[in-house]
């Protein structure tokens, strides 16, 4: 995706003198306002006549977002949305509002409403109900954590701090970095695991790139907070790396811990 003083589609820079025939079709459809679409392929009557799960994608943002701009209904301008992002709400999550605002049509508060959207999703996918989750596997670590820093273009790196019962107590990002690596403070995870009364303690950091492969680094990071465990008494239980469909666990793949 690239940014200009056109408009934002896709890998395709649109100016005001742009011939967009042939070079991005979907932006040259017959554009209709939605009172002069047929009634059944109006988004809100849709909804009414069929159910929220008959909407595509661009139509359920059509629904929150609501109006368009003169000469770009807000169907077309959903569609143009999504079509940059291949219809693909992973891909929508990983841009900025910067990029979402160079999309014709979306201003600051439209690429807000979009950003809140994002986060509700964020925020669903970790809830769970009733009691704290117990830890009894790293695949609990990679569903906890997958919809956290899973997608994100950047490297971050977290600690989970758990009681005696493994169950969670408490999460804490310790640094945010770049798209292959972030800053590691030891001193500050075991002063924030003290202060949270942690018995355990799990690392977890994404790599942005989608390798699970660990690197000579991860195997450092990982070896400093043991021997920092150690010296407190703490339980390091694992280090789990993330992506957006996978995890690697220190624990039961690897001989440091």
């Amino acid at each position: 995706m690239s940014l200009s003083n056109g408009t934002l589609t896709g890998s395709t820079i649109l100016t005001e003198d742009s011939d967009l025939t042939g070079a991005y079709p979907e932006c040259v459809s017959p554009v209709l306002t939605v009172k002069e679409m047929a009634p059944d392929e109006q988004p809100r009557e849709k909804l009414k006549k069929f159910g929220v799960g008959s909407l595509t994608n661009a139509e359920l943002f059509a629904i929150i977002l609501r109006t368009g701009t003169r000469g770009y209904p807000i169907t077309t301008l959903c569609r143009d949305l999504m079509n940059v992002n291949d219809n693909l709400f992973l891909n929508l999550e990983r841009r900025s509002r910067e990029e979402i605002m160079a999309i014709n049509g979306i201003g600051e508060l439209k690429g807000m409403q979009i950003e809140a959207v994002m986060e509700i999703v964020r925020r669903y996918s970790t809830e769970r109900v009733g009691k704290r989750i117990q830890v009894t596997d790293s695949s609990i670590i990679f569903d906890m954590m997958r919809h956290v820093i899973g997608n994100l273009p950047h490297e971050e790196i977290w600690a989970i701090f758990l009681n005696r019962m493994n169950c969670v107590i408490g999460k804490y990002k310790v640094s945010e970095g770049g798209g292959v690596s972030s800053i590691f403070d030891t001193k500050k995870i075991i002063r924030q695991a003290i202060l949270s009364r942690a018995e355990g303690l799990i690392l977890c950091h994404n790599h942005p790139s989608g390798n699970l492969r660990t690197s000579p680094q991860d195997d450092n990071i990982t070896r400093q907070m043991k021997r920092a465990c150690e010296a407190l008494d703490l339980r390091l239980l694992d280090h789990v790396v993330v992506t957006t469909d996978g995890f690697y666990s220190y624990r039961d793949s690897s001989s440091i811990l």
